[in-house]
């Protein structure tokens, strides 16, 4: 689950949390839900717009970031890494 935060000069941080289950309170808070155990883009809002995009797309862009905690996720969801 990804949160993105506007700081008052304008810049965007990023907060990201892992969860073995989505709350309601998540679906209303996050910005990006990827749900590993069922390779699904649950939500992706960026600056209050949905955004449509393909579970590759954002798989592929979060691994780049966070590739220590995507490919824990994966090992766990039994995903096995393209190659």
């Amino acid at each position: 689950m990804i949160t993105f935060m506007r700081k008052p000069g304008g810049q965007i941080d990023e907060q990201m949390t892992v969860a073995k289950k989505i709350r309601t309170s998540d679906i209303q808070t996050c910005n990006v839900i990827l749900d590993y155990a069922k390779k699904k883009v649950e939500k992706c809002v960026i600056e209050g717009k949905v955004v449509d995009t393909d579970w590759d797309r954002m798989h592929t862009y979060y691994s780049k970031i966070y590739p220590n905690i995507i490919a824990q996720l994966e090992k766990e969801a039994g995903i096995t890494a393209k190659t």
